[in-house]
C-alpha cells in the first residue's frame, strides 16, 4: 500500500525535520481528516469520558467538547449563562487543561436532556450558585484527557515518548525541536487512541488561566448587540402573542366581549387559554392595541389572600398557635430561659420581592406534527419540556428547547409559566408564535419571594454572654408551589396521566420522598455558624396562596437578615461591641470568622470615614462561601444614603477574580435594591406594584463605592452569584440604628 501525494506532503509539513519511517507514514495517513470528540457527564458519572456517538455523528454526554479536523473547538455548555459569567468561568476550567485560550473555545448552549441534569438537584436547571463548583472537576478532567490522547496522537507522529511533548495554543508542541501539530490536524487520530483511565489535573503552581482576570467570553456580543437573547429570535413565519391575566392573584377569566377587537388591524386570532385570553396579531403593538378594546370580566380566587394585612395576620396567627417542625435543636432553649438574667424578643418580617428582570418574560412557541421547538431563555430547560408536554399532546421527548442567553434570572426563570402560555397559544392557534410579556405583565404575575414572619428569642446569662436562641420562621414552602414542574421532569418515563399525581405528591420509595427537599424556609437559619449552646430552630408553614419562587439567595435573603440584626440587638443588651460580639461565638467557624475580621480591618470598623457617617457590620454563609460586609452610610433630609460597603469574601479558589468582583457588586447593589425599596404589596387582591416607577431599582447616583477582597484559598470553589447579598440588609440595619437609634426589623427600611 502506497500512500497519497496529498497525505505524504501533508504530513511531510506537520514534523517539518523530524524523520518518519515509510511504515509510520502509511500508519498515519488519514491524520488529515476526521475529528475529535469527546463526552463527559457533569458530574456524578459512571466514566468521565465517552466515545459513544448517535446516529448523526455526535457523541451522547452532557456536556462535551468536539475538535473538529479544521481545528474548531466547540464545548456545550449545560449551565445557562444569565449575566453571572457561567460560561467564562467553566470554559476556563476547560482552557486551562486543554492548552489553549477561552477565546478559542465555541460554546453552544445545551437543549434539554436528562444527561444534564444538576447533581445537586436530580433536575436539569442553574440555580443555587453551584455551576462552577459542580463543573470544577468534570470539566478540568475532560480538558486533561483530551489533552492527553491528543499528545498520545501526536508521539505517534513524532515518534518520541509524550513526555517529550506539550499542548499549548491548541497544538502540541515538541519541547527539543519547537515543531507543532495543530489540534485539528490531530484530530482524527486522537479520537482512536484509548481513553486514559486518568489524566493528570494541571497542578495549581502551573496555572496560566485560572486565578487571573480573563476578558469574558459573552462581553464583546453583549456590547455590540449580537449576543441572542430570548426576546431577540425571529423566526420564519412567526406572529406575536399578548395576554390578558386576572388582576386579582389567583383569579380566573370569567366572561369577556371583544368589541370589535377581532377586526383591528394585524388581528388574526383571540383565543382563551388557561390563564388568560391572548390576542395573536402580526405585531407586538397590533396585538397590544387589539387587547385594549377588549372587556374582560374576572373571577376572584377564594384561596389568596386580598391585602398583605392580611397575610401577615395569616402568619401571626399561625406563629400562636403552631409551635411549627423542629429543624434544629442543640442544647436545651428551656433550660436556658429558667436560668437566664435576661431574655429578649423581637419580631421582625420581610416582604414579598419580584424578581424585576431586566428582559421580560418572553417566548417563541412553533407546534408542528407531534414536535414542539421552543426558543427561550430558562434556567430549566427539562422542566420547559414538561411545561410544553403539559400544554399541548406532545410527547416530552418531541419537545425540543433552543436556549437563548437569559437577561437575567434570579430563580424566575426557574419557573416555566411564560413557556407553557406559549406553548398552549401556539397549539390551538396553529402558528408559530412568540410571546412577549410587558412590564406590567411580568411584575403583577410574578412567583415572588416568600413574605415571612420570624420570632425571634434569646437569653443571657449571668456573665453577659449569650445562652440561648430560639428562632421561628413562619413562611409558605416554595416546593409546594415548584413540585408541579418539578416532579413529573424527574421522573421524564413518566406518563403525562401521572403528572398531576406527581405533582401532587412527588414520588415515594419505601415512605421516603424522591423529589427535592425544601431548605428554603429556615436555610441560613439551621445552619447558623454562631457556636450557643442551646439553639433551636423551628419553621411553621404558612401559606396565604400567592405563587412563589426561588429569588436571588433564596432562604438566606431573609435569614441571614433576620439573625445577623437580631444578634446586633443581643450584644447592645450584652454592652458589647457588634464586631466583638460576632467575632467572639464565631470560634467554631474559622472561615466566617476571618472574613469577619478582615472586613472590620479593612473597613476601618469604628472610624467612619467622614462625620455623619455610620458604621453597620455582618456575615455570613451561603452556598459554600463565607462574605463578611462593613456598610457606611449616612441620613440626611430624610435620606438614607449608602456610601461604601466593604465586602471580603471566601469562595475557595478563584477561577476569574474579575467575576467575583463583578457578583460580589451585583448581590450588593441588589441587596440595597431590596432593603431600600423592595415590596410587593397585596390591597383587594391585586399586585400594587407595576412598574419601575412603583418598585423601584437603585440608581446610579445611589451607588455607593464597593471594595472587594477575595481571601486566597486552596478550598474548592464555591458560589459567588448569591452569597453577597444576605450580609448586605443587616449591615445597613445596624448602621442605621447608629445613626438613628432606632431598629429596623422589617424590610423595605423607612425613616418614618
Amino acid at each position: 500500500m502506497k500512500p497519497s501525494t496529498d497525505s505524504k506532503s501533508h504530513l511531510q509539513g506537520l514534523v517539518n525535520s523530524v524523520q518518519l519511517s515509510r511504515r509510520n507514514l502509511i500508519k498515519h495517513a488519514g491524520l488529515a481528516g476526521g475529528g475529535l470528540t469527546l463526552a463527559t457527564v457533569l458530574p456524578g458519572c459512571g466514566s468521565i469520558v465517552s466515545r459513544e456517538i448517535d446516529d448523526e455523528g455526535n457523541w451522547v454526554a452532557n456536556a462535551w467538547l468536539t475538535i473538529s479536523s479544521e481545528g474548531k473547538v466547540s464545548f456545550v455548555l449545560d449551565r445557562v449563562e444569565m449575566g453571572q459569567g457561567t460560561s467564562t468561568g467553566i470554559v476556563t476550567l476547560l482552557a486551562e487543561e486543554l492548552g489553549l485560550e477561552p477565546e478559542q473555545v465555541s460554546v453552544k448552549f445545551a437543549g434539554a436532556d436528562q444527561q444534564y441534569r444538576n447533581p445537586d438537584y436530580g433536575l436539569q436547571l442553574t440555580g443555587g450558585s453551584n455551576s462552577l463548583s459542580s463543573s470544577w472537576g468534570p470539566v478540568r478532567e475532560i480538558g486533561a484527557t483530551a489533552r492527553e490522547m491528543l499528545i498520545t496522537a501526536a508521539s505517534e507522529v513524532f515518534q518520541v515518548p509524550t513526555s517529550y511533548l506539550k499542548a499549548e495554543n491548541a497544538a502540541v508542541v515538541h519541547a527539543s525541536s519547537g515543531k507543532k501539530i495543530s489540534f485539528g490536524k490531530l484530530a482524527d487520530l486522537a479520537s482512536k487512541q484509548d481513553i486514559p483511565e486518568s489524566a493528570p489535573l494541571t497542578p495549581s503552581s502551573e496555572f496560566r488561566l485560572i486565578g487571573k482576570r480573563n476578558q469574558r467570553l459573552d462581553s464583546p456580543d453583549k456590547v455590540r448587540g449580537q449576543a441572542g437573547f430570548g426576546i431577540d429570535v425571529v423566526v420564519p413565519d412567526m406572529v406575536f402573542a399578548v395576554l390578558a391575566r386576572s388582576p386579582y392573584v389567583g383569579g380566573s377569566l370569567e366572561s369577556f366581549e371583544l368589541n370589535g377587537a377581532e377586526n383591528a388591524p394585524g388581528v388574526q386570532q383571540i383565543l382563551e387559554i388557561s390563564s388568560g385570553l391572548a390576542v395573536v396579531a402580526s405585531s407586538y403593538w397590533q396585538a397590544r392595541q387589539a387587547l385594549e378594546k377588549i372587556t374582560l370580566r374576572w373571577k376572584r380566587s377564594e384561596e389568596a389572600a386580598s391585602s398583605t394585612k392580611a397575610v401577615f395576620d395569616l402568619y401571626r396567627s399561625v406563629a400562636d398557635q403552631d409551635d411549627g417542625e423542629q429543624i434544629r435543636d442543640d442544647g436545651s432553649f428551656d433550660d436556658a430561659m429558667e436560668a437566664a438574667q435576661q431574655v429578649i424578643e423581637q419580631e421582625y418580617r420581610a416582604p414579598f420581592l419580584a424578581h424585576a428582570t431586566m428582559e421580560p418574560m418572553n417566548c417563541v412557541a412553533r407546534i408542528q406534527e407531534g414536535r414542539a421547538d421552543i426558543w427561550c431563555g430558562t434556567q430549566a430547560p427539562d422542566l420547559a419540556q414538561v411545561a410544553v408536554a403539559k400544554a399541548t399532546d406532545v410527547s416530552l421527548d418531541e419537545v425540543h428547547i433552543h436556549n437563548q442567553y437569559l437577561g437575567g434570572g434570579f430563580g424566575r426563570r426557574l419557573s416555566q409559566d411564560f413557556i407553557a402560555e406559549a406553548a398552549e397559544i401556539a397549539y390551538k392557534s396553529g402558528k408559530t408564535v412568540k410571546l412577549v410579556w410587558s412590564r406590567e405583565d411580568d411584575m403583577q404575575n410574578d412567583l415572588y419571594r416568600p413574605a415571612s414572619l420570624h420570632r425571634m428569642r434569646a437569653t443571657l446569662d449571668q456573665n453577659g454572654q449569650l445562652s440561648g436562641w430560639d428562632h421561628l420562621i413562619v413562611c409558605p414552602s416554595i416546593m409546594d408551589w415548584y413540585i408541579w414542574d418539578a416532579a413529573p421532569a424527574m421522573f421524564p418515563w413518566a406518563p403525562k396521566m401521572m403528572y398531576s399525581t406527581l405533582a401532587k405528591t412527588g414520588l415515594m420509595t419505601q415512605g421516603t420522598p424522591m423529589t427535592p427537599a425544601d431548605r428554603s424556609p429556615y436555610e441560613g437559619a439551621e445552619d447558623l455558624a454562631y457556636a450557643i449552646p442551646s439553639l433551636s430552630v423551628r419553621h411553621a408553614k404558612a401559606d396565604a396562596g400567592i405563587p412563589v419562587s426561588y429569588w436571588r439567595s433564596v432562604g438566606h435573603s431573609h435569614n441571614g437578615f433576620v439573625t445577623e440584626a437580631f444578634m446586633d440587638e443581643l450584644a447592645h443588651a450584652a454592652g458589647k461591641d457588634v464586631y466583638e460580639f460576632k467575632r467572639d461565638y464565631l470560634k467554631s467557624s474559622p472561615r466566617l470568622q476571618h472574613v469577619l475580621n478582615v472586613a472590620a480591618q479593612k473597613g476601618a470598623w469604628g472610624k467612619p470615614s467622614a462625620e455623619g457617617r455610620f458604621q453597620g457590620i455582618a456575615a455570613h454563609k451561603s452556598f459554600g462561601s463565607y462574605v463578611a460586609e462593613l456598610v457606611e452610610l449616612s441620613v440626611e433630609g430624610g435620606r438614607i444614603q449608602v456610601h461604601k460597603v466593604t465586602c471580603v469574601i471566601d469562595c475557595g479558589v478563584i477561577v476569574n477574580p474579575d467575576i467575583v468582583r463583578m457578583q460580589m457588586e451585583s448581590c450588593i447593589a441588589f441587596g440595597i435594591t431590596a432593603a431600600l425599596y423592595g415590596e410587593i404589596d397585596l390591597e383587594d387582591g391585586k399586585i400594587k406594584q407595576s412598574n419601575f416607577h412603583d418598585y423601584q431599582m437603585l440608581r446610579m447616583d445611589q451607588s455607593p463605592e464597593i471594595d472587594v477582597m477575595m481571601v486566597d484559598s486552596q478550598e474548592a470553589p464555591t458560589g459567588v452569584g448569591e452569597p453577597g447579598l444576605p450580609p448586605l440588609a443587616p449591615a445597613m440595619a445596624g448602621a442605621l440604628f447608629a445613626a438613628t437609634g432606632k431598629r429596623f426589623r422589617s424590610m423595605p427600611f423607612r425613616l418614618a
